[in-house]
């Protein structure tokens, strides 16, 4: 990582590619200018770009977007949202067609929103690992349906076993639901009971708003994987991790 004076207390970051530390962007429709200029600035910090939801469906020149994510180092990847509706059509070997279109090498496997046999799920993650690295995301985008910490922690658990790479730790780009409460604070009690099971260094903690990113942080360590940050809010989350913002410029420096 390059800075542009050596100021003494940093805390250390992981060098690309990393396995912890993670930060994915989520692109919810940028132009290839923008796309190109993003990379110019944050892709020393990024590590993987989700094409959010069915984005990639509708989007003009994603081919040439994903190739320029690729030159910079940066790992693209589709929807969990788009999985899930290929596969609500029962259009599986159609949803390999599409990646295989885009030559992605990662892929999420979600059920956020559509009704699947847990069974189900790791099987389609066991199958797409062989020739993908697996994201799988745990949680449910819907506000009423309950998951109880014990199936947190399972699901994320035989997710892994599976041959998932991390699994993702549902909040939504909106961030007030799954690992978070309907205010956007963090649900600290399942975090905690994910914590006790599951290596952090194995989930993605999506933290779309900046209160969140900084309460990961300081609860986990720089090094901590976040996910869902904005394409304008790269540079200022590797602030938080490296003590150069305020909510976090006391926390790696010397007693």
């Amino acid at each position: 990582m390059s800075f542009n004076y050596k100021l003494p207390y940093l805390p250390i970051r992981q060098s690309k590619p990393r396995t912890n530390g993670v930060t994915m962007m989520m692109d919810k429709g940028l132009s290839t200018n923008d796309a190109k200029n993003f990379c110019s600035i944050s892709a020393e910090y990024t590590d993987l770009i989700k094409l959010g939801f069915g984005t990639s469906l509708i989007s003009n020149n994603v081919a040439e977007k994903v190739e320029i994510y690729k030159n910079a180092g940066i790992n693209p990847y589709l929807g969990g949202t788009l999985f899930e509706a290929f596969v609500i059509r029962n259009m599986f070997d159609e949803y390999i067609e599409y990646l295989k279109k885009y030559d992605v090498q990662y892929v999420e496997v979600s059920d956020g929103t559509i009704e699947m046999n847990h069974d189900e799920k790791l099987r389609y993650i066991e199958k797409l690992s062989k020739n993908y690295t697996v994201l799988s995301e745990v949680g449910s985008k819907l506000a009423g349906k309950v998951i109880t910490n014990d199936e947190w922690v399972l699901m994320m658990k035989t997710e892994l076993e599976a041959g998932a790479w991390k699994v993702i730790a549902e909040a939504r780009e909106s961030g007030n639901i799954g690992i978070y409460n309907k205010d956007g604070s963090a649900n600290t009690q399942l975090i905690d009971d994910i914590e006790k099971h599951v290596d952090q260094s194995n989930i993605i903690w999506e933290a779309p708003l900046k209160n969140q990113q900084v309460w990961f942080i300081q609860h986990i360590g720089n090094e901590v994987n976040l996910g869902n940050i904005a394409y304008n809010e790269i540079i200022p989350l590797e602030t938080l991790r490296l003590g150069l913002r305020g909510d976090t410029l006391l926390s790696f420096l010397p007693k």
